[in-house]
């Protein structure tokens, strides 16, 4: 890995270094925190857990091949190679901020409420025409995932697509310190992580710290639809690139055709021309989602021919409005987070599939003191059209039966205490033909629902 040798890394890390001079200029093959990933040159990052020490492999680590361990112990000082730091965690962050700026890759930063891991993933695929883009996988997005992320980088990228997620005030400026984005991307200002952020205008604080960090000349692309995000009329004396469906914005979209649950088409329109093109993911937040990596292409120096091919080669991931055919279902995986503009989000999908359309739904998390009338919007929002069958488990879903019985009385409801009873219940809830979403926090395991379903002898 370019430039990172011993003794750079203890003066990244302000570290002190104990080596055998005969490495202290060897650069090290890759950085991993996972003991069990551990291979030949490598330098290993103990991180304490709240269950496991990851100092007590160190041993294990060098014996398996790792040139040099970060450690915040002492008594490892002189038994093996490594540099003593204050924190790891800290040392980590500090070495793939390093990192990135030595290898000089672009970098297109995603955050919002809402959206970040598919627009995220309609960047990488727009982008990928024109330039070798890695992007985050799955979650790593956090505080260790993002160094993770850079950490899989090297000289062949031309671009870097790293998502970015938060739940408190200072965590956005830990990430975009790191990263010191080209672009940044916002989805969206929603109801998430209220417990900590307060209301929407702290969501919209906390999200744009990410300003602090940008570089010189950067460009900012922000949901022009949305109400706080619109409200941002100047970043370090440029003009934000708007997109959405308002002709005002810079970036916006008509002629939209929902194609069922498999796609959606639509006219984008931007200050270099226009194309039409389908979406292969439902819903009209995949609309914002492409209007957002058009952005992203133009601003990148894509054609408008490119930027068409990469939308439409978009694919969707486990967990995030996955659709699974199973002979006599389709099952809409999307079991990975929920909050209440997801959870409308993919209901709204739900109502382009034929019947029976089929709502498993569960608690959604960190909504804070309004989290029952959140719960409760949820299902004001089924009264439009309910789905032909609802089945809930968690406690706060309660308040999404009653705002829908309430005005839909008759509406086919169950609900359940425990998870183990609705995934017992479903063979004799489900029926062939059924289209089933699946949506709840993580917490709630509602992957053990689809894969249940997966598994059904219908």
């Amino acid at each position: 890995m370019k430039s990172l040798t011993p003794a750079r890394m203890a003066q990244i890390c302000h570290g002190t270094l104990s080596c055998p001079e005969e490495i202290m200029e060897n650069e090290i093959t890759a950085v991993v925190t996972d003991s069990r990933r551990v291979e030949e040159g490598c330098l290993f990052v103990p991180i304490k857990g709240a269950k496991v020490d990851a100092h007590d492999f160190i041993p294990q680590v060098m014996e398996n091949g790792a040139m040099l361990t970060l450690t915040e112990r002492g008594d490892t000082v002189g038994e093996y190679p490594c540099i003593l730091v204050r924190s790891t965690v800290e040392a980590f962050q500090a070495l793939a901020k390093a990192y990135i700026e030595e290898l000089n890759t672009p970098v297109i930063s995603i955050t919002g409420s809402v959206g970040k891991t598919s627009t995220k993933e309609t960047v990488a695929a727009v982008l990928n025409q024109k330039y070798n883009t890695l992007k985050t996988l799955g979650n790593f997005n956090n505080d260790l995932g993002l160094p993770m992320t850079i950490f899989r980088l090297d000289q062949s990228h031309e671009r870097a697509v790293l998502e970015m997620g938060i739940s408190h005030f200072g965590d956005m400026t830990v990430l975009a310190n790191i990263a010191n984005p080209d672009i940044s991307v916002i989805t969206n200002i929603g109801s998430c992580h209220l417990e900590h952020l307060g209301d929407l205008d702290g969501v919209l604080k906390a999200k744009t710290e990410v300003f602090d960090f940008l570089k010189d000349g950067a460009c900012v692309v922000l949901n022009g639809d949305d109400a706080k995000l619109s409200t941002v009329k100047e970043v370090k004396g440029k003009k934000p690139y708007f997109f959405g469906l308002n002709p005002e914005n810079d970036f916006w979209a008509d002629e939209i055709c929902p194609a069922g649950i498999k796609g959606i088409a639509c006219h984008i329109h931007t200050p270099e021309g226009d194309f039409k093109v389908v979406v292969p993911q439902p819903g009209q937040h995949m609309v914002y989602n492409a209007l957002a990596a058009t952005a992203v292409g133009q601003l990148s120096g894509l054609s408008l021919d490119e930027i068409k091919q990469g939308i439409e080669k978009v694919e969707s991931i486990s967990g995030r409005f996955h659709i699974v055919e199973k002979e006599g279902l389709t099952i809409i995986n999307d079991c990975y987070n929920a909050n209440p503009m997801s959870m409308k989000a993919s209901l709204g999908i739900l109502r382009y599939a034929a019947p029976r359309r089929v709502a498993i739904l569960g608690d959604m998390g960190e909504l804070g003191k309004d989290e029952a009338a959140l719960h409760a919007s949820v299902g004001e929002f089924m009264t439009e059209q309910p789905p032909e069958l609802l089945i809930t488990c968690g406690e706060l879903t309660q308040y999404m039966v009653s705002a829908l019985t309430e005005k839909c009385p008759e509406a086919d409801v169950v609900s359940f205490d425990e998870l183990s009873e609705l995934i017992a219940s479903l063979q004799d809830l489900i029926q062939k033909g059924d289209t089933i979403l699946v949506k709840a926090s993580h917490f709630m395991q509602f992957d053990k629902v689809t894969e249940a379903l997966e598994n059904l002898d219908i």
